[in-house]
């Protein structure tokens, strides 16, 4: 049997800060070099759409890579579109059939487990650099902390150009979750 994890947890944590964002707080910087709030937001919705379309096998064929662009071209429904397009991702994976054979996102071709780690890796940690860009808590479960640093710990220290910055240093002994980050370069204890 393949294994398998739920989602619900990185998108309720994801859905409850998107919530918490104000208008005047769309401009602001995040942890991903030289991208807003909102630049942020709209890649959100990118790839939560993305990832959901992994899960069915829509998108085998016919993906093109949600970018990262630094000028936002946020849609007036974010607020409305993000919670119903996390809700759809976490029902996608829920099927059996999610986690077998092939997938592919954004151009990239994979097994469809790694695909489903990718798309949890992209779900906490962007949910984590909104929550810091907005001065808001957020939680990871633990079980997703492990999932994540078990896939990440081979990031060679300089990065992966197009994916993550050179690694931040964390202690080995500092909470799991902020290793996680450390291995995405990005420092737990960023402020704007």
């Amino acid at each position: 049997m393949t294994p398998t994890f739920d989602f619900e947890p990185a998108a309720t944590a994801l859905e409850t800060v998107v919530a918490g964002i104000a208008d005047d707080q769309l401009a602001a910087p995040t942890p991903c070099a030289d991208t807003t709030v909102a630049a942020l937001l709209e890649h959100v919705l990118e790839l939560t759409e993305a990832f959901r379309q992994s899960a069915t096998k829509e998108s085998v064929g016919n993906s093109t890579p949600p970018a990262l662009e630094h000028d936002s071209k946020l849609p007036d429904d974010w607020r409305t579109r993000i919670p119903a397009q996390l809700k759809a991702l976490v029902a996608a994976w829920r099927e059996p059939d999610a986690w077998e054979g092939e997938t592919e996102a954004g151009g990239v071709r994979e097994a469809a487990i790694v695909m489903a780690v990718i798309a949890l890796d992209e779900v906490v940690v962007h949910g984590w650099d909104l929550a810091k860009a907005t001065g808001q808590p957020f939680g990871c479960a633990e079980s997703h902390a492990a999932i994540l640093f078990d896939f990440l710990r081979e990031t060679p220290l300089s990065g992966t150009p197009g994916l993550f910055g050179p690694v931040v240093e964390v202690p080995t002994d500092g909470p799991l979750f902020d290793r996680v980050l450390g291995l995405t370069g990005r420092d737990p204890n960023w402020s704007a």
